[in-house]
């Protein structure tokens, strides 16, 4: 009988041995890059499974990779030890170099898992650097291999967009450009906050609909757009892929117009998915797709969390939008997820940071 496959964060004892010690540099690379150590015999056999699970295809609505590999052999592999994600992949006994390689840093009780179909993932955070993630995939047997990272595809594609989306959000978290007077005004008239930089204006506050929305660069060539949206007194039977779309459209009917009135955006019928998602310990629904406008002269993407708060009794509806035509949109998509992410209600606030965000009400400077 198959036992489960298991996640797991260890200590490998060469790793150790080799790692930087206390102080470390952040790690290195483009975002969306992932070194992948594995021979040229074994890639050919993988590719296709390992290009599936973690160079999903993205459409903008021109196609883009989520992430995207430069394989190296294990013999380089001292070259780049400071990059941000590092995957390494080999069944764990064969002639191949990386499975060498792994025989040689992998510790007696977990090749033992290995072998006994208990373990065929290692995850290990910070390992020669900061905010780096180390990912070993590995199986008693080539196929055994090939069939786990399609099994767990979703999962393994988590990890590395997880760790990824933790950097992203270092970079563009600043307090010294955060507009923390308009996010205590959300707090105290609404009850909750996102994070504000300092080039989004509100371009729109219906209090009595219960609508924001911050605008980024308008009438640029880059323009970006978030809204949020909450139902009182609601039931999570709004919860569900159509009843999404039609709320979605009908508030970008009402609020995302032309200057002239004559059009208005609404989600385009290509390219549209849903997934059921834990969004802050809630039960939400990611839904990520393509704008446009009803005359179809413009477009874009955008990606849309709605979750029901039940401390709150609300239903509330996160959303961002990019129109960018000149530009690639993944790391665009990438920064607005991020600052989906930072919404909190009240509740989910400590008193300290309470404090300073009404605090910059009553002063904003």
């Amino acid at each position: 009988m198959n036992k489960k496959l298991l996640f797991i964060n260890i200590v490998l004892l060469a790793f150790i041995l080799n790692s930087c010690g206390a102080f470390q540099k952040p790690a290195v690379g483009p975002e969306d890059q992932i070194i992948l150590v594995a021979d040229s015999s074994d890639y050919v056999v993988l590719k296709s499974v390992l290009d599936s699970t973690f160079e999903k295809i993205i459409y903008t609505p021109q196609p883009e990779k989520l992430f995207y590999f430069r394989r190296i052999p294990v013999g380089q592999f001292s070259n780049y030890q400071n990059r941000k994600n590092i995957l390494i992949v080999a069944p764990l006994y064969s002639e191949s170099s990386t499975s060498k390689y792994l025989q040689s840093v992998i510790d007696t009780a977990v090749k033992r898992e290995v072998m006994h179909d208990s373990v065929a993932v290692i995850t290990k955070y910070n390992l020669w650097a900061r905010d780096q993630l180390v990912m070993v995939l590995t199986a008693p047997t080539m196929k055994k291999l090939e069939l786990d990272i399609a099994k767990n595809s979703d999962n393994l594609l988590y990890l590395f967009q997880k760790i990824s989306d933790k950097r992203l959000y270092e970079t563009l978290y600043s307090s010294e450009f955060e507009r923390k007077n308009i996010e205590g005004e959300f707090l105290k008239d609404y009850g909750w906050v996102i994070y504000v930089q300092a080039d989004y204006k509100v371009a729109i506050n219906d209090s009595l609909n219960h609508f924001v929305w911050l605008r980024r660069a308008p009438n640029s060539s880059m323009e970006r757009w978030i809204f949020v949206y909450w139902i009182n007194n609601a039931s999570p039977a709004y919860l569900n892929a159509d009843s999404i779309r039609a709320i979605r459209n009908r508030l970008t009917k009402k609020y995302y117009r032309t200057y002239n009135d004559s059009s208005y955006v609404e989600i385009a019928h290509y390219y549209y998915t849903t997934h059921e998602i834990n969004f802050k310990g809630r039960y939400a629904i990611l839904t990520q797709g393509l704008w446009q406008l009803n005359t179809f002269d413009m477009g874009g993407p955008f990606i849309n969390y709605t979750f029901y708060d039940q401390k709150t009794h609300r239903i509330y509806m996160l959303d961002g939008s990019i129109y960018a035509p000149r530009y690639f949109k993944r790391k665009l998509i990438q920064q607005m997820d991020v600052t989906l992410q930072s919404f909190m209600t009240a509740k989910q606030l400590s008193k300290s940071r309470t404090k300073e965000l009404l605090d910059a009400v009553k002063d904003p400077k």
